[in-house]
């Protein structure tokens, strides 16, 4: 799934994504993703499983834009 980091509070560990095809905010914590952390707006790809609170961001990988050429 594709999505957009909402927010993320490197401090604490945890944040939430964005998705078109979700109403809903998607909580992500730092042990799910690649990186060391995440920023605001950057776009991401990553599984979904339903967590105890509502859906988690699994396997979180941030996603190079594309320049205005398409690559």
């Amino acid at each position: 799934m594709k999505g957009v980091v909402k927010w993320f509070n490197k401090e604490k560990g945890f944040g939430f994504l964005n998705t078109d095809s979700m109403d809903v905010d998607i909580f992500v914590h730092k042990n799910d993703i690649e990186e060391e952390s995440l920023i605001d707006g950057q776009h991401v790809e990553f599984d979904i499983q339903q967590g105890n609170r509502g859906p988690k961001a699994k396997n979180v990988k941030i996603t190079p834009l594309e320049d205005n050429n398409g690559n």
